[in-house]
């Protein structure tokens, strides 16, 4: 008895290959909404002599999961720029990352202002004007440095997942903060 159903390598079709995948720009907006984060995080750094050592480091990342590691390439093509790392040392989760404020302010930022994000629009805005302001270098004054961090903690459910206060960063950091004429 002979089936009508084919099994042979005749029957068989091509997965198309995604490594040449091209990401619709809509397309991506919805996975940065659901799947990125726009964050800026405060370190400490001993080789910083401002602001009590603390330094502002902003980064645009997305999170997939390796077997789907050819997206976070795509998004590499995409914006030119970035790296790809696994989000832990034992972790299944692949980052794409873009760091440095020229890549952000050259790639990223134009990105999100053509095609704007829905759920994160306001991180993206918050983000934005951290990145350009510390372009300009106002993060080395005084007072710049406390608006760009006070504006960093309102970002992300309002820095809920930070290891320490706004004042404890800002305590210190200048005469200004601690309400010093």
């Amino acid at each position: 008895m002979r089936s009508e159903n084919l099994t042979g390598a005749d029957n068989q079709q091509e997965t198309p290959s995604l490594s040449n995948i091209v990401l619709d720009p809509n397309w991506i907006v919805g996975f940065v909404d659901g799947e990125g984060c726009f964050s800026v995080s405060v370190h400490r750094n001993s080789m910083m002599h401002r602001h009590g050592g603390w330094q502002l480091l902003p980064v645009f990342q997305v999170y997939q999961h390796q077997d789907h590691r050819e997206i976070l390439e795509a998004m590499v093509r995409v914006f030119g720029c970035g790296q790809i790392r696994p989000k832990g040392p034992n972790s299944s989760v692949l980052t794409f990352a873009v760091g440095g404020l020229s890549n952000l302010e050259t790639a990223v930022l134009p990105f999100f202002e053509r095609f704007p994000l829905v759920v994160k629009g306001s991180d993206f805005t918050s983000f934005a004007v951290i990145v350009r302001s510390m372009r300009m270098k106002e993060h080395l004054t005084d007072i710049g440095f406390e608006r760009l961090v006070r504006l960093a903690y309102g970002m992300n459910a309002n820095g809920k997942q930070r290891s320490r206060n706004v004042e404890q960063i800002l305590e210190g950091s200048s005469e200004t903060v601690r309400g010093a004429p």
